[in-house]
């Protein structure tokens, strides 16, 4: 059995940690704060084993190095990233896989945040770790990749089986819900999705995970095919509707 402990971490962040209840191994999925990672291992009384980064940004690969010298955990990371990433002990790049214990998560390519971003899908819980690629209503900044490249990677996160939940590293749902009432106005399912999202922040409670099979119902940047997107964003092609989303949403 696999348990996910989700907690959260700096301004914004998310921090995870995949427990297997059978191997007793630990997975840091990134470290953007070292001590917050150690202090919430040390309350559940579990033994970090490993650590899985999705990019080489310092609020998901800054904590590497202190948690390891605490741990002598192991560090997998992005191939295309590794020189920006400290300690690590095995690159990985899109198709490669990783183990918790006897579970088996697959590497996804999802560059265009960063170049060598990656994902971790775990098939037999359902979950996948996505990082700054996808957000609830949302997906990251392009600062390193091409339209073409990242339309491609929300591709490869869409082709999932619907009812994956999506462990996105920030709490950004309330902004990009703005943008997607803006991007989309007359989507119903998008209507109730806000109407639920504001439910939840008004209790303080997080909107991740989100479910897959919705976001692809509501999230403007999977929808960039969509022939109504397309008409009100970009015309006939995906990738010239997914560049014109991102650019609108970058000056929001």
């Amino acid at each position: 059995m696999l348990e996910v402990h989700q907690f959260p971490c700096l301004s914004d962040n998310y921090g995870y940690l995949l427990h297997d209840t059978d191997s007793n191994e630990t997975v840091c999925i990134d470290t953007p704060d070292a001590d917050a990672y150690l202090r919430e291992a040390a309350a559940k009384g579990w033994q970090i084993t490993q650590i899985w980064n999705t990019h080489w940004h310092p609020d998901h690969a800054g904590g590497n190095e202190a948690i390891k010298a605490a741990t002598g955990c192991t560090i997998t990371a992005p191939e295309v990233e590794a020189p920006k990433i400290a300690a690590i002990d095995r690159t990985v790049a899109g198709g490669d896989t990783v183990r918790i214990g006897a579970h088996e998560a697959t590497v996804i390519d999802v560059g265009g945040h960063t170049i060598g971003h990656c994902a971790y899908h775990v098939p037999s819980a359902g979950i996948a770790f996505v990082g700054d690629a996808v957000f609830a209503l949302g997906c990251g900044r392009m600062f390193e990749g091409t339209a073409p490249q990242f339309w491609a990677s929300l591709k490869r996160v869409r082709d999932l089986p619907g009812e994956t939940l999506l462990y996105c590293a920030h709490e950004y749902t309330e902004s990009n819900v703005r943008f997607a009432t803006h991007a989309d106005p007359e989507n119903r399912a998008l209507a109730t999705y806000v109407e639920e999202i504001a439910e939840r922040r008004s209790r303080g409670d997080p909107t991740v995970p989100a479910r897959l099979s919705r976001e692809c119902e509501t999230n403007p940047f999977l929808r960039a095919d969509d022939p109504d997107m397309q008409a009100r964003w970009g015309g006939g092609d995906a990738v010239e509707t997914f560049a014109a989303l991102r650019s609108a949403k970058d000056s929001f």
